[in-house]
């Protein structure tokens, strides 16, 4: 009970359009700067890099969401094409992850088009790849039916699918042929459409695996839950699926040593690496995930 209505502050917090505005003014605190590389593009490089020559690969985050403003959206474009060029400079192996509401979907469906429309051309002549982060549900049919448009065009795009929502399967089935990520989910979903048990969490996300998996589509799997990714090995030998078809992800600051044992052993690590000011709503929702992570704040927070 204590578990749930801690996680249900967290979410709550996440939401709050006034502390997510404070947050920007007070730097990377209350242990944020543990799961968050940094606030600029030159600081999210050098940890990118780090992780590299290690053997892990990367995604970059420029975190910001739930825009309210043409300008915001547009900055917020033009910051994603200029990590994009950033990445190239470097030459690091890594992709970049985009929510749309940071890009206007809230605004104009057509403005926010044209803006996911400017970044992959920049990532296509780049030879990268970009992911649209799936954020709440009430943006999960539009996220889909952009997406869709985009493959008409690109094939540089993909997107995320989380089980504890009960249209994760049959999205799955319609998205054959798509990479994507899949993930437990991390928002707060009403039982109208979404598990609220762990247990039938799980289930479906195993399931959803291997739906996927057994497409012949790339694969992301976004867990940090060993029995999760054991049940995966077993998957993927059981079923000869060649290592070239899926990765693991996991996100910057957890499970560090899980991540260099995945990469020793031969499979392919994602790091999910977030940057930049506005950090709140992503970190007040890792406190969500998992009470464990609260540790990560208290820490944070004695050591200022």
């Amino acid at each position: 009970m204590l578990a749930n209505v801690s996680k249900n502050v967290f979410l709550h917090a996440s939401q709050n359009r006034v502390l997510n505005k404070a947050a920007k003014k007070w730097g990377l605190r209350f242990g944020a700067g543990q799961v968050v590389a940094g606030d600029t593009i030159e600081g999210a490089m050098k940890k990118v890099r780090e992780l590299n020559e290690k053997g892990l690969v990367c995604t970059l985050d420029h975190l910001g969401e739930f825009v309210s403003s043409r300008e915001e959206a547009t900055e917020a474009t033009q910051y994603n094409v200029r990590t994009l060029e950033a990445m190239a400079a470097n030459g690091v192996d890594c992709n970049l992850s985009v929510k749309m509401t940071q890009l206007g979907l809230d605004i104009d469906r057509r403005f926010c088009l044209d803006n996911m429309r400017r970044i992959l051309d920049t990532a296509k002549q780049y030879n990268n790849f970009v992911r649209i982060d799936m954020e709440d549900y009430a943006h999960c049919q539009m996220t889909l039916d952009i997406l869709r448009e985009l493959r008409e065009t690109y094939d540089n795009v993909g997107t995320v699918i989380q089980s504890y929502l009960f249209r994760a399967e049959q999205d799955v089935k319609d998205l054959k042929g798509v990479p994507l990520r899949l993930v437990k989910g991390a928002y707060q979903e009403s039982p109208t459409v979404a598990f609220q048990n762990k247990e039938d969490v799980d289930k479906n996300y195993v399931r959803i695996i291997e739906e996927h998996l057994l497409s012949g589509s790339y694969t992301a799997i976004a867990s940090h839950d060993h029995n999760i990714i054991e049940k995966v090995k077993e998957m993927v030998e059981k079923y000869n699926i060649p290592r070239t078809q899926f990765e693991f992800q996991m996100l910057y600051g957890f499970r560090s040593e899980l991540q260099l044992s995945l990469v020793q052993e031969g499979y392919k690590v994602r790091v999910y690496v977030p940057f930049g000011k506005d950090w709140f709503g992503y970190f007040m929702r890792r406190l969500a995930e998992r009470p464990q992570n609260v540790a990560f704040a208290l820490k944070g927070f004695f050591s200022k």
